[in-house]
């Protein structure tokens, strides 16, 4: 059940996929998390050559205009006709995109495409597609025309390479980080709990997932209501590719990060989906059932449903990854609902083990733009691409306009007025002002540019604390941080094969239709053991677990080991 949310995810996430992100199985994360350093002054790039005169390919050095398509593979709004991100691309690259968002089940929407071959010019990254011959290598593209994403990619070139034939078929979307890494926002998974229900209960130090279901026990018998709606005590999504909400939470509840559908003990991974540590997982969510504080509707909900009821501000918790929901979360700042957005919260079974949520971001592999075998002129785009990775555009693309959407001090770090700060929240301002949908899944610096500043807004420390509400302060003194990233561990070092949900399983091999059975295993028993009678849960899941043992899980394993011990011998070097 290997790999974003997620995550909101050759997996943004990305959140998200995530970030996971539009992959087969668990994992998905948009990897805005901590990362070690790649050195200082890696994107100090030559951008002017491309981004001056490499575009200009008209007559008398001026911009030609061309036109790009692009297929988006989750749900997403077009943004407007003058939106001011966008039109600056055109007038300065002469870029215009015409964008498609996923509609439905991506699975359905990719075999559409693979049997017509009806490719746009770019697509968000997924291994159907690759293993369809959808994709152009892109490595000597790279080489003769986009000096500024080889220098970008230099320290990842082996890492983005297809085991399979050694070529780079997706430019990844996140996990590149530079210079100095600030963090202070968590992109991740968790037990997320409203900031209230901590409130009301004197800001305790919650642990143990046995812990948290009794602040949300008593919160939602105390407030049964949240502004004349029902309170709803835990949610739980299991939609299309974001499964991890269901599927995830037991590795990380006995110390592991996430590595999608195994849990990986010196070198080796096994599925944990059967293992009595995930019986103890959902054998709680039972009883928590039982107790009438899982939604009714939780396993019938869309993704966009369960963003509507996040957006209410009457979910007390959920496990998701902190990307897939930021838009309700946006929506709750919006609304002034400080006090009903979420903390995220490592939990474990024993307060004795160590929490592993936080990670060290990887690179993103599978995810990101792949240039299609339709498009009609690729030099043209990964140039154009060459040219967005520069430092001027990357600052453009985070933070925005200077003047208008940020303004830089007398010591040349960028702040925001509150204004501005409020506009990055609004959901209907960004589809004008931002490029969101285009940014997502571009290459991009992380950490910090040449000058210092951080490449997000919400990474740069004092525009984080002069950002936080009044509410936030307080909150965080009441706990003593800085930030809500120091509720987690610091983590370690990535293992050098992390994370194991990217590996890619092979259209059509035993071990995808393995993987694939598992998941539709977990989908079709998980939600039933949780809605269960609790004298008839055991019964359920022994009903599951016999019915993975009729599955090649060897198969499934032996890839993921294989790929595995393959990253350790070519990537250590």
């Amino acid at each position: 059940m290997g790999g974003k949310s997620g995550a909101l995810l050759r997996l943004s996430l990305l959140m998200v996929l995530a970030f996971s992100m539009v992959l087969s199985g668990c994992g998905g994360s948009k990897n805005a998390g901590s990362s070690t350093d790649s050195g200082k002054g890696s994107t100090e790039q030559a951008e002017t050559g491309n981004k001056d005169k490499d575009n200009k390919d008209g007559k008398d050095g001026k911009v030609e205009p061309f036109n790009v398509s692009v297929f988006i593979g989750e749900a997403g709004q077009q943004p407007t006709p003058d939106n001011k991100i966008y039109k600056k691309i055109k007038d300065e690259l002469g870029a215009t995109f015409n964008f498609e968002f996923l509609a439905g089940d991506i699975n359905q929407k990719l075999g559409v495409m693979i049997a017509g071959s009806d490719y746009p010019d770019l697509m968000t990254g997924n291994t159907k597609l690759t293993a369809a011959g959808a994709f152009i290598p892109l490595e000597d593209l790279i080489e003769k025309y986009a000096p500024n994403l080889k220098k970008h990619y230099a320290d990842y070139w082996n890492m983005m390479k297809d085991p399979s034939d050694g070529h780079i078929y997706v430019l990844p979307n996140y996990g590149v980080y530079n210079g100095k890494l600030n963090s202070t926002w968590y992109s991740g998974p968790a037990f997320w709990i409203q900031k209230d229900v901590l409130e009301d209960a004197g800001y305790p130090k919650v642990k143990t997932l046995d812990e948290y279901f009794d602040l949300i026990e008593k919160y939602k018998a105390k407030h049964p209501t949240i502004d004349g709606s029902p309170t709803i005590g835990f949610e739980i999504l299991n939609y299309d590719w974001r499964n991890w909400g269901l599927f995830n939470a037991p590795q990380h509840l006995i110390g592991h990060p996430n590595d999608g559908g195994v849990v990986v003990k010196d070198g080796v991974a096994e599925i944990f989906a059967d293992k009595d540590y995930a019986k103890q997982y959902y054998q709680k969510l039972n009883e928590m059932n039982d107790k009438g504080l899982i939604d009714k509707e939780t396993f019938v909900q869309n993704y966009d449903q369960y963003l509507a009821k996040l957006s209410s501000g009457t979910v007390l918790g959920m496990f998701d990854q902190h990307w897939n929901f930021q838009n309700a979360e946006n929506s709750l700042i919006t609304q002034k609902k400080d006090n009903r957005t979420y903390v995220g919260l490592p939990l474990v079974y024993d307060s004795s083990t160590k929490d592993y949520y936080r990670d060290r971001a990887a690179l993103n592999l599978n995810n990101g733009f792949g240039i299609s075998v339709n498009a009609k002129d690729p030099v043209k785009i990964i140039k154009l691409l060459d040219s967005l990775i520069g430092e001027d555009w990357q600052k453009t693309l985070t933070w925005g306009v200077e003047g208008e959407d940020y303004v830089v001090n007398e010591k040349g770090r960028f702040m925001k007025t509150q204004e501005q700060r409020d506009k990055f929240t609004d959901g209907t301002w960004k589809l004008a002002n931002k490029a969101d949908a285009l940014f997502s899944y571009l290459p991009k610096i992380e950490g910090s540019f040449s000058d210092g500043n951080a490449t997000d807004a919400a990474a740069q420390p004092e525009e984080y604390q002069a950002g936080l509400k009044e509410y936030d302060k307080k909150f965080l003194q009441a706990y003593g941080y800085n930030s809500y990233v120091d509720f987690f561990s610091e983590p370690p070092g990535n293992p050098v094969y992390y994370p194991a949900w990217t590996i890619d399983l092979i259209e059509g091999s035993e071990a995808k239709i393995v993987n694939t059975k598992l998941n539709d295993l977990s989908t079709k028993f998980l939600p039933k053991a949780i809605l269960a009678k609790p004298a008839d849960f055991n019964s359920v899941w022994t009903d599951y677990t016999s019915q993975i043992g009729k599955v090649n899980v060897k198969a499934y394993e032996d890839r993921i080991n294989e790929q595995i011990k393959w990253r350790i011998d070519h990537w250590s070097k």
